[in-house]
């Protein structure tokens, strides 16, 4: 059977109190239940990779958004990989690997959804496609990277690209991307190790490190000639120093916040009239809007990866015990690349 032998039991991490800042012992509780029995239309799904993404820490609060929250009592969402091993529903076979929202949970149940994509199929040959790579380049990670900096971005051969949570997963690719596109790309990160791998593995033409310099004086440094495209990952006051730097008709992609997911407060931008000044725009957008492009994404980012002009970093926690640090880890700054908890 694909992914070893099947467990009769089920390991969940579940919502059991709304965390109040970073994730606390308590907020996330493992369990153990029985495996579900699958109805029409369901196929059951082995969990190889939970793919931990910042996002998540947003549903875990009680506010609306473009998913509704994780209820207390229910299993924390992310974004997940794995094979299926038991099926009632014609879209799956067993040995499928699919990417799905299977959140902290060593086995999930999908269905016919727009929220589960095959990868891979066993009877096709393809059961050992890196895993890893689906959801941190194939998956709705490269999806949002792709989509934010081509449609909002639009990045052109010699103009300047900055991109904010350089070293994360999504800035990482969004900044791969923009290179590809002849651009010259400066990232901002927030250590100097940090830094040598978007400069290094990453391919930036430099890297920003906003903790130990004077952010505005770096970028009239790194950026001589303004800002063309800013990929915003962070929003506050990093938001706020690159806009003070647009050039004419700039583009500003809106992606996250991950500067105030955690206290849940949004300064907003002083220098936004520099957007009138520089006849400038800027957007948010949200990756779900465009599902149906999906394909056309991944197409993109392979032909990419397989000529070398894109890669990835993993950082890898193992078991479901490892949720919480796992998911802090975003908002303490020590991971570098796609985060992900092993079962």
């Amino acid at each position: 059977m694909p992914g070893g032998p099947m467990s009769q039991k089920n390991r969940q991490g579940v919502l059991r109190s709304r965390p109040k800042g970073l994730v606390a012992d308590g907020d996330i509780e493992l369990i153990e239940t029985e495996l579900p029995e699958l109805v029409g239309g369901e196929a059951l799904v082995k969990t190889t990779l939970v793919g931990i993404d910042a996002a998540a820490r947003t549903w875990l609060d009680d506010q609306p958004g473009y998913l509704p929250p994780v209820q207390v009592g229910e299993v924390v969402r992310a974004a997940t990989v794995g094979e299926v091993v038991a099926t009632r529903c014609d879209a799956y076979e067993v040995g499928d690997v699919v990417t799905t929202l299977g959140g902290f949970s060593a086995y999930s149940i999908s269905r016919d959804d727009v929220y589960t994509t095959v990868m891979g199929r066993v009877s096709a040959g393809t059961a050992g496609v890196d895993q890893e790579a689906l959801l941190a380049l194939f998956g709705s990670t490269g999806a949002t990277a792709y989509f934010g900096m081509y449609d909002i971005g639009r990045p052109k051969a010699g103009e300047t690209v900055v991109v904010s949570a350089a070293a994360g997963a999504t800035g990482s690719i969004a900044g791969q991307l923009a290179k590809a596109a002849g651009a010259r790309v400066v990232g901002i990160a927030g250590s100097d190790e940090k830094c040598a791998v978007v400069t290094d593995e990453f391919g930036f033409d430099s890297c920003i490190n906003y903790r130990t310099t004077d952010l505005r004086a770096a970028l009239r440094e790194h950026c001589p000639d303004r800002v063309d495209v800013y990929f915003d990952n962070v929003g506050g006051p990093i938001l706020d120093a690159v806009l003070g730097r647009l050039a004419m008709h700039a583009r500003v992609a809106l992606c996250g916040v991950i500067s105030s997911y955690v206290s849940g407060e949004h300064p907003g931008p002083s220098n936004y009239v520099k957007l009138l000044a520089m006849r400038a725009s800027m957007a948010g957008f949200n990756t779900l809007d465009n599902w149906g492009r999906f394909d056309e994404a991944n197409a993109e980012l392979r032909r990419l990866f397989d000529a070398g002009k894109l890669t990835f970093r993993s950082h890898v926690f193992d078991g479901l015990d490892q949720a919480i640090p796992a998911l802090n880890a975003l908002f303490e700054g020590t991971n570098i690349g796609k985060t992900f908890l092993r079962p």
